[in-house]
């Protein structure tokens, strides 16, 4: 059995109707989780390859979790910032490394284009960063988990009540410490370690887990970082 199925999809910019791979959950079974959940697969066919549908009439790119319909006011803001200049492409097949970073960045795009919500944006600056991470490169990877980190606090700040609480603050903890903002990550994962309202067993166990590891580097004199680098923003990123 092939690792990739075909499906149908509807464009939500343009109407066009498209073919997108997708990976069979039977090839899906990760072998390593990393602690912020970027996950290492045996097959070939990398799940996170194929998370981003690509219209290729339009260009409009975008994940499961985006929105499912746009105003008049969005097609017309997608159009003006990116669909003017696509050129018809089709990224429905079989994807490499490099194709997957270019779609992934084509929805980051499309997101901000259309203004959409932190979290949809949150997720796709993390799953750039995991590609980095593939890749090797870890001062891009860096670079992009800065701007996931912020995004996720955004998200935090906006929509904390109506999510899961301890997995996104564990998320926002452990970016932070990867990002060497030790100090930040020791105060989110004790808030969710010390809030008797949080009953999310594994995250609570996770930032325990964390919280040690951040003392050993800490015993071990690496540098405490207070602030996020300046300057920086993913707008300018370009697919």
């Amino acid at each position: 059995m092939e690792p990739l199925y075909q499906t149908k999809m509807n464009c939500i910019c343009c109407e066009t109707v498209f073919t997108t791979s997708r990976v069979r959950p039977s090839f899906k079974k990760a072998v390593s989780i990393d602690s912020d959940f970027c996950c290492y697969y045996r097959s070939e066919a990398n799940p996170d390859y194929y998370v981003v549908r690509v219209c290729p009439a339009c260009g409009f790119a975008t994940t499961e979790n985006g929105i499912q319909r746009l105003t008049e006011g969005q097609k017309r803001d997608y159009h003006e910032q990116i669909g003017s200049r696509w050129k018809q492409s089709d990224y429905g097949g079989e994807r490499d490394a490099a194709q997957a970073m270019k779609v992934y960045k084509l929805a980051l795009l499309s997101a901000q284009a259309i203004d959409e919500k932190p979290r949809v944006i949150a997720g796709i600056l993390h799953h750039i960063a995991w590609l980095y991470r593939y890749e090797g490169n870890q001062q891009e990877e860096k670079r992009f988990m800065r701007f996931a980190l912020q995004a996720y606090i955004k998200v935090y700040e906006e929509e904390g009540s109506q999510l899961n609480n301890a997995k996104l603050m564990y998320i926002i903890g452990e970016l932070s410490r990867r990002t060497g903002e030790l100090v930040e990550a020791v105060k989110w994962f004790s808030r969710i370690v010390s809030d008797k309202r949080i009953m999310d067993e594994a995250m609570i166990r996770r930032s325990r887990e964390q919280w040690q590891l951040i003392r050993e580097q800490l015993e071990e004199g690496q540098p405490v970082s207070m602030n996020a680098a300046p300057g920086d923003s993913p707008v300018q990123t370009t697919a």
